[in-house]
């Protein structure tokens, strides 16, 4: 998932912000003191209750705030520095699209601001639309749109400049489980070609599966910090799996544990998640139906994120977990 060298994109050091009322005076300090690195190629997740300083520090690296103590680089830069900005995706909390646009019009129009070239513009809208299965709705307004389909459209917004770093502000929010599996294949295949995720979400599930290291916020502070499976891992408690065992082996092991151990052990039936329970249901429906009115359930990943020159050689952008 990352670069065998990676390297810091963004570092952020002891960093404070206190918002200040009309005479000066402190009235929040939203963050306290926060460290933390993200290196090439990872997905990092940031995560914490509401008011814990998450907002914050995404527009801290966006360069919308300044800190009001310590130091903060953004692909070795000053996150305020207007060129480095070129080199970021950014999608909102909210999706802010022009209502009466098509999803086409949409991302042509946030080409030409990023200073496309026409026919580059052109060929990354068409990727672009095909990768989120919003082809069939290109011409529509959307503002006819569900939150679930302009997220998806605010998704394809973010990358359109082809960018270094990509910072996620609840990007599944709305999104249905088949976008959310999508956008999920879709941000570790990123990271596989050394891009930079920064991810922010209340969806823990979401987190788990796409983020490398994760710091979690509360009151403005970091109170716990590093690799998923570290954090995760019950040390002290091992699983042992065994496809379709003989009662009389069941017995057994739990006879010697017993007398090894005087502990007794806990015998279950593993599960898969309800997300595997859903793709799969759906995925074995539309093999009877042909036509669907709203968001193409998958699409193909746009040729010039996964570095491939011709869409006839794309690999999908989601696939059955």
């Amino acid at each position: 998932m990352s670069n065998p060298d990676p390297h810091p994109v963004i570092t952020v050091d002891g960093v404070h912000k206190i918002f200040r009322d009309f005479w000066g005076r402190p009235k929040v300090h939203a963050l306290n003191g926060i460290h933390f690195q993200v290196q090439q190629g990872r997905v990092f997740g940031l995560l914490g209750p509401n008011g814990s300083g998450k907002s914050t520090t995404m527009k801290l690296l966006l360069g919308l705030l300044r800190p009001t103590r310590g130091s903060l680089r953004i692909l070795n830069a000053d996150p305020q520095n207007v060129g480095v900005k070129s080199r970021i995706g950014y999608m909102p909390e909210e999706s802010y699209l022009y209502p009466y646009l098509s999803p086409d019009e949409t991302l042509r129009l946030y080409g030409h601001l990023l200073g496309l070239s026409e026919d580059e513009n052109r060929t990354r809208a068409e990727e672009l639309l095909e990768m989120i299965g919003l082809t069939q709705a290109r011409q529509r307004p959307v503002g006819e749109f569900s939150k679930g389909m302009a997220r998806r459209i605010s998704l394809a917004q973010a990358l359109l400049n082809d960018p270094e770093l990509i910072l996620l502000d609840e990007p599944t929010a709305g999104l249905d489980p088949l976008g959310c599996r999508q956008f999920k294949d879709l941000i570790l295949h990123l990271a596989r070609r050394g891009k930079t995720i920064v991810l922010c979400s209340h969806l823990l599930a979401d987190v788990e599966d796409v983020c490398d290291r994760i710091a979690i916020l509360y009151n403005g502070r970091i109170c716990a910090e590093g690799r998923m499976r570290d954090l995760l891992q019950e040390s002290r408690t091992c699983r042992l799996s065994i496809r379709q065992p003989p009662p009389a082996l069941i017995d057994e092991l739990q006879k010697t544990i017993r007398q090894t151990t005087g502990q007794e052990a806990v015998v279950d039936h593993p599960s898969r998640s309800l997300e595997d329970l859903f793709l799969t249901a759906i995925r074995s429906a539309q093999t009877d139906q042909n036509e669907f009115s709203g968001a193409q359930p998958e699409g193909r990943l746009a040729p010039y994120l996964s570095g491939v020159a011709s869409p006839e050689n794309a690999p999908p952008a989601a696939s059955p977990p």
